[in-house]
């Protein structure tokens, strides 16, 4: 396989409303948590970019899903953030319509990128997402951010108690502030990207 141009990225659209989601048959891989777990770090790390997912001081303050395209090859979708207690009524069903639309049609999704915070642990908004991939049968693997703001003792139990608690999913820990994890999440993501050419192919 080509390996992909990490390099060659752009934001293809902010898209805020249904018709504006992309379905072009390119793969799909989707980050997903909640407001404040790390979502817009963990994209800029990955990539090796300062600024290329905005992060909010007000997190959840945005919603649209967010569509990077990369190398031409594939599309990394940043979905917005949930569990946001600040939001209104009405910024919430924005939430969860848009949310809904993007995965009213799983096959185009490849893979979801589940964050959630080693440090606290899934919050019940985590679960119901969680819950509601397995249940549509989406792939989805769990990367478990800010892995650094805990000591040794702290990540290897955070950690055990994660995988006894979703396995067989993978956890992947990671840490937008080291690095940690960031290239064993790149080969997840490029190992998606070849399995879905070569089905194509």
């Amino acid at each position: 396989m080509k390996p992909i141009n990490k390099n060659n990225i752009r934001l293809t659209i902010s898209a805020g409303r249904r018709d504006q989601l992309i379905r072009d048959g390119r793969c799909q891989i989707a980050f997903s948590g909640r407001s404040n777990v790390g979502k817009s770090s963990a994209l800029n790390k990955l990539m090796n970019r300062k600024s290329l997912a905005r992060v909010s001081s007000s997190p959840g303050k945005t919603i649209t899903v967010n569509f990077f395209d990369i190398d031409s090859r594939l599309y990394l979708v940043d979905l917005p953030g949930y569990g946001f207690a600040k939001r209104s009524e009405q910024e919430k069903r924005k939430w969860s319509a848009l949310t809904d639309s993007y995965f009213q049609n799983p096959e185009h999704i490849s893979l979801v990128l589940q964050l959630v915070d080693l440090k606290t642990g899934p919050s019940r908004d985590d679960e119901a997402m969680i819950s509601y991939l397995q249940e549509v049968g989406i792939p989805f693997v769990i990367v478990a951010t800010k892995f650094d703001k805990l000591n040794k003792t702290g990540q290897t139990k955070n950690l055990k108690e994660l995988q006894d608690r979703y396995f067989p999913v993978p956890v992947f820990p990671f840490s937008s502030l080291s690095g940690y994890g960031v290239e064993s999440v790149w080969k997840l993501i490029e190992t998606t990207v070849e399995a879905f050419e070569g089905s194509e192919g």
